[in-house]
């Protein structure tokens, strides 16, 4: 047991290390474990979507796992990655080298890296939906980054597996951060003592 709480540790750090895009405008963007965790509710909720028949405890681990080399690769941007080489599978095998995750997480590493399994791509457009909530979070508190829609375009028309991540996108872009609470029908404004 003494490699799997090292690993847990390990995975603790992940929310010390932030996502690389940050320096595109200075902004306070998601740490590596704020992202594994909202990539792995999106999974969830685009397969719910899909509604196919999918294991969602493969999506959920595959999540979790997804990016967790970068615990010793660190993240890279779209820029950085055209310069730098990465040895995530070393990585990844080191990370999980003598734990009892080893075998199961390497072949679902492997998996995902393929894109072949209708799991793998739902991870993979959860991944790619994770930067367009950032955005719209990012937008709505001030930050101008407009000219990242284009390339997001791309990535929507391009790079998306799943019906349910294309029309994910679109709803995205038409939403704010704060419907969930603007609209709700039990905050102070709509339903409590400063009803309207």
């Amino acid at each position: 047991m003494e490699r799997d709480v090292e690993l847990l540790y390990e995975l603790g750090m992940l929310r010390h290390l932030p996502r690389q895009w940050t320096r595109f405008g200075g902004m306070n963007t998601a740490n590596l474990a704020d992202h594994h965790f909202r990539v792995a509710w999106t999974a969830l909720v685009i397969a719910k979507h899909e509604k196919t028949d999918v294991d969602t405890d493969k999506i959920l681990k595959m999540a979790l796992v997804h990016d967790v080399g970068e615990s010793r690769t660190n993240d890279a941007d779209y820029i950085s990655r055209q310069y730098v080489e990465r040895h995530e599978v070393e990585a990844l095998d080191d990370i999980f080298s003598g734990t009892a995750l080893a075998e199961e997480f390497k072949l679902l590493v492997e998996e995902y890296e393929t894109r072949e399994s209708l799991e793998s791509k739902i991870v993979k457009d959860a991944d790619q939906l994770d930067i367009d909530f950032e955005i719209q979070e990012l937008t709505a508190n001030g930050v101008k980054i407009t000219d990242w829609l284009r390339h997001r375009d791309h990535v929507s028309d391009n790079f998306f597996f799943t019906d349910t991540a294309k029309r994910l996108y679109k709803q995205i872009y038409a939403s704010s951060p704060h419907d969930w609470h603007a609209n709700s029908d039990k905050n102070r404004v709509n339903g409590g003592d400063w009803r309207l």
